[in-house]
């Protein structure tokens, strides 16, 4: 079925909502209204087919769709049947490591990998107490990263769904509407990157990403069924200059707009930053694009 998109109601996580989209909804939630947000929004997944590429139904972000579909007005959602639980702050909470200056070490001795359940905590508060823009939620596909030296962390990862509109970006790989609307999840961002700041150790952060990179791809596969391709990050060009990512041989591809997603809108904030990218396969265009028949 084709819709006209000027009467689209909304558009969210790269899925148009439409007059009858919302139709469906408030008929399947009158439906079913007595089993709970939970199991409506399994039922609305299953017959939408809103899966992830491993498969998975997209409970959450179905539930996140509903939930601002109410707060719009749009839909009336049955009660909680328990509260929703807020993550907890980690402000506040003590350094979970004494900061003590390393600048001797063998750099070969570096390692990168996916953090543990019970290393979640440790990474949030660093990231918290020593990055700029504090800790953070990454929502959707993500894995955070610790980087060790002799085992003792020395850097904090986080790498979380790409950036939905970026036009440089989208210029650059030459892809369509379409094909951005199918493809986005084999492109990944970057959206921390901290090096502890008493860790002096020479190259560190090249050394780091480049490991970090050979690795990412494999790590999404398992973690979420489907590889990525291309590696993306936007620096603020206000307080840095992105020496790292040029010297990992990273692409510049110029500064973004400024502006900047609030509820379903862009809004300029004046802050451009700069877009770099990195190819994750050397034909990751076709593969980005979903053109790799022949590949």
């Amino acid at each position: 079925m084709t819709h006209d998109l000027k009467a689209r109601v909304v558009r969210y996580r790269n899925r148009d909502i439409f007059p009858s989209d919302i139709e469906f909804l408030k008929d399947t939630i009158n439906e079913h209204y007595g089993l709970g947000r939970s199991r409506i929004s399994r039922i609305i997944c299953e017959i939408w087919n809103w899966r992830s590429p491993n498969g998975k139904l997209k409970e959450y972000p179905c539930r996140d769709l509903m939930l601002r579909l109410e707060e719009w007005g749009h839909i009336n959602l049955p009660p909680r049947k328990r509260p929703a639980q807020k993550r907890k702050s980690v402000k506040g909470l003590p350094l979970p490591v004494a900061p003590e200056i390393i600048e001797t070490g063998e750099i070969n001795n570096l390692t990168v990998r996916p953090i543990g359940r019970k290393e979640v905590l440790e990474w949030r508060i660093l990231v918290e107490h020593y990055h700029y823009l504090g800790d953070c939620v990454i929502p959707g596909e993500h894995i955070q990263y610790g980087a060790y030296v002799d085992g003792e962390i020395v850097a904090c990862i986080g790498w979380g769904a790409a950036a939905l509109r970026c036009p440089k970006r989208d210029e650059y790989i030459g892809w369509d509407y379409e094909e951005k609307r199918k493809r986005l999840n084999y492109i990944v961002n970057n959206q921390r990157f901290l090096i502890l700041p008493y860790v002096k150790l020479k190259n560190l952060g090249s050394k780091i990403l480049s490991l970090n990179l050979k690795r990412l791809s494999s790590d999404w596969e398992e973690k979420y069924g489907h590889p990525v391709y291309l590696a993306e990050t936007f620096v603020d060009s206000s307080r840095f200059r992105g020496t790292v990512y040029r010297a990992a041989n990273w692409k510049y591809l110029g500064e973004t707009s400024g502006k900047g997603k609030k509820g379903n809108s862009y809004k300029k904030h004046g802050k451009p930053k700069s877009i770099y990218v990195y190819p994750l396969h050397r034909k990751w265009i076709p593969l980005v694009r979903g053109k790799s028949e022949n590949l």
